[in-house]
Parts: C-alpha cells; sequence; structure tokens
C-alpha cells in the first residue's frame, strides 16, 4: 500500500526545506514523526502536517493501515514560484527582494512493498 501528499506553494525556500527532509527520507513513519516533533526548523511541523496528511490517504485507501509497517520512501523538495518585491536603496536605487516557496512530495510505502521498489514488473 503506497501514499502521495503534496503540498504546493509552501512558504520558506526548497534548500531549508531539503534539510529536514534528509533527516526523515528512509525512516519509519513513527521515527519521522519523533524527529519532527523535535526539530527547531520552522518548516518541520509543515513537514509533520504533511506526514499526517500521507498517514490519512493511506487509511482512506486501504481502511486500516498499518502505520508500524510503513516508511518514508520518497520525499523531495521542488523550488516554487518566487514573489519579487523591492526595497528602496541609496541614491534613487531599488534591489529585488525574492519570497521563496517550495513543492513538497512525500510518499510512504509498507515494508512488504519495499523489495519491490525499482523493479520493473
Amino acid at each position: 500500500m503506497e501514499a502521495i501528499a503534496r503540498v504546493r506553494n509552501l512558504r520558506g525556500s526548497a534548500r531549508k526545506a531539503r534539510l529536514i527532509l534528509d533527516l526523515i527520507r528512509g525512516k519509519t513513519v513513527l521515527d519521522a514523526q519523533k524527529i519532527l516533533l523535535f526539530s527547531k526548523k520552522r518548516v518541520a511541523s509543515d513537514v509533520a502536517k504533511l506526514l499526517n496528511s500521507a498517514i490519512a490517504n493511506a487509511t482512506m485507501k486501504e481502511g486500516k493501515a498499518d502505520i508500524d509497517n510503513m516508511f518514508i520512501s520518497k520525499v523531495f523538495a521542488d523550488d516554487g514560484p518566487i514573489m519579487k518585491r523591492h526595497r528602496p536603496r541609496a541614491q534613487g536605487r531599488a534591489t529585488i527582494i525574492r519570497r521563496r516557496t517550495c513543492h513538497i512530495t512525500l510518499k510512504i510505502l509498507n515494508k512488504e512493498q519495499e523489495d519491490n521498489v525499482g523493479t520493473k514488473s
């Protein structure tokens, strides 16, 4: 059983989000929830919500999903649209302020399906 959850246009850069995503990639769902709970990064709470959404998607698909048996198989962050703002500077100039966003995708699998990942069927 696999479940996918996505968040789009999340405020914050993809580079900062990847720091958290690298911590939870390949971990079990319960371990990932613990890591995200105690992380001090701002994006960690958003990733925790995304993980809970993926768990909810799995239970809706299967009915009664075994969370103890699930792990994070794929998680990545892509760049989203950049909002551009201007700030006045000296001598009549202006500098551009880039407010970055990102798209995060998270996929969870059962451990039984781990053997089939990456093989042709």
